[in-house]
């Protein structure tokens, strides 16, 4: 009876694909004895008002709890722990440092490392660059040159008496007269209780006293040694930035002239100290001076031969030092001051009041890199260069005098790792340190000491991320959970309503 409409249809004249029919349609009858969602006939249900308040209610915590749960699967989960130094980058630590000394001559300025176990490199000038800079720290120049400055081994004939004065002494009255009248003006600025300048003068001056006999001044007047004792010209030793005795400066009179208006360029003298020495270092600038110099003296001097022991003095007093160094994992320090084999200083004239545009550990990080990492982890690299911004400036008197300036910087490192395919990734290590800084009055030179200690420990931070199906099934209960609680609701506010209806 059940399948007798379906069997006259299917017998009925002409069809010739009855059983085939017959077989996919009591196929398909089996298949849906397994329906799990029947359908009730739409005239059997009943809507009320509490049922469609209690949907919209439903739908629209549906649509919260998904919000939620989304924003977590999008978000970073982290976990944080300690752990011993496992660095992948060695024994080594590099350091990255821009620092502007508004007070502190490019000539002398030294950079050098020591630490704990007995390593000592003094003035690094490999990867350390060197640019002259006003006290306003604006630079006045091209780079400074960064090759060291030559050891002198010759520092005087060894003579303890010398006959008469062969150099010129001069002062802040008659400097400028002789630096316009001779082309070639060299200066010894001394200091009478440096030792380095005592061992010079006999030598300096029997120089002058050669070079006088074979260039008069009177008939000559190609070139002049002088003299400036810096204790007595202490303006004018300033005005040329002499921050180290004896410092024997070149001036020339010449295409410098036409080119800054009257400024004299002048260069700074590094070789022997020996008479000989000397003397033949005064042939060599006279050389390319033609005789009648009060008349040629504006010619370019371009074809001047290269002196090696010759450089460009500073034309200001400021330096901006700039670059790295490698250094070993153990406390140690870098020190910036002036230093010098064949000078000496006078702490009271020596300021090192530094700004401090960069000094960081560990590899530089690109800024796009760097802010992709803040987004995920806001925490991390506040202290990555704690020092940036920071001025330690001391004005320059009898109070402040001798003041060297520390910084004490403790560094820890952090390292970001991911877990990708149950493996894990290295993202990013990165070093960040406290800083305390201090004045000391001190009777020596006056320097700035940046003491590091490397802690052996490391903060290691995880990325967990969450997996995709746990999002889908968290979504599943969600809308499965909210359909279910808002049912069972709704046939107890049903029920209930009927019951008091009747009641």
């Amino acid at each position: 009876q059940r399948y007798s409409g379906l069997w006259e249809d299917l017998s009925a004249p002409g069809r010739s694909d009855t059983p085939a029919r017959c077989h996919a349609m009591i196929s398909s009858s089996k298949l849906k004895s397994v329906d799990f969602y029947r359908k009730i006939p739409r005239d059997l249900t009943e809507a009320s008002l509490s049922g469609a308040g209690l949907s919209i209610f439903a739908a629209l915590a549906m649509v919260f709890l998904f919000g939620m749960e989304l924003s977590s699967y999008l978000a970073v989960n982290t976990t944080t722990s300690v752990i011993v130094d496992r660095s992948s980058d060695g024994e080594f630590l590099r350091i990255d440092f821009n620092l502007s000394f508004p007070a502190l001559s490019c000539e002398f300025a030294s950079v050098d490392v020591s630490d704990v176990l007995g390593t000592n490199r003094l003035n690094i000038t490999k990867t350390v660059r060197k640019f002259s800079i006003d006290r306003n720290l604006v630079p006045t120049g091209s780079e400074f040159h960064a090759g060291p400055i030559p050891t002198v081994n010759k520092h005087g004939d060894d003579v303890e008496e010398y006959h008469g004065d062969g150099s010129v002494a001069l002062s802040s009255r008659n400097f400028d007269s002789y630096s316009h009248l001779y082309p070639v003006l060299v200066v010894n600025f001394y200091a009478p209780w440096c030792y380095w300048s005592n061992r010079l003068k006999p030598s300096w001056e029997k120089a002058a006293q050669i070079i006088r006999e074979r260039y008069d001044p009177e008939m000559d007047g190609r070139i002049l040694l002088g003299k400036v004792d810096c204790t007595e010209e202490v303006e004018l030793c300033k005005r040329h930035h002499i921050q180290g005795y004896p410092s024997i400066r070149i001036f020339h009179k010449g295409s410098d002239m036409k080119e800054n208006q009257g400024h004299h360029d002048h260069d700074s003298y590094y070789g022997e100290r020996d008479t000989e020495s000397l003397v033949a270092a005064m042939e060599t600038y006279v050389a390319n001076i033609p005789k009648e110099a009060h008349v040629l003296a504006l010619e370019d001097k371009s074809n001047r031969t290269v002196d090696p022991a010759k450089r460009p003095a500073p034309m200001t007093g400021g330096c901006r030092i700039e670059g790295f160094v490698r250094v070993k994992k153990v406390p140690g320090s870098v020190v910036i001051s002036a230093r010098s084999g064949s000078h000496s200083f006078d702490p009271s004239q020596i300021n090192v009041s530094h700004y401090v545009t960069t000094f960081s550990f560990g590899k530089r990080l690109s800024s796009k890199m760097f802010n992709e990492l803040k987004r995920l982890f806001p925490y991390v690299g506040g202290h990555h260069d704690r020092l940036a911004g920071q001025s330690y400036i001391v004005k320059h008197g009898d109070v402040n005098a001798n003041v060297t300036i520390e910084h004490y910087l403790q560094i820890v490192k952090t390292e970001l790792v991911t877990l990708r395919y149950a493996k894990e990734l290295k993202v990013l290590e990165e070093y960040e340190y406290t800083a305390h800084s201090s004045l000391v009055h001190s009777f020596y030179v006056p320097v700035v000491k940046f003491h590091f200690e490397p802690s052996p420990m490391q903060v290691l931070v995880t990325e967990l991320p969450k997996s995709f199906s746990h999002f889908i099934t968290n979504v599943c209960a969600i809308i499965g959970g909210v359909f279910t609680v808002a049912g069972i609701l709704d046939s107890i506010l049903h029920n209930t309503l009927r019951l008091v209806k009747k009641v």
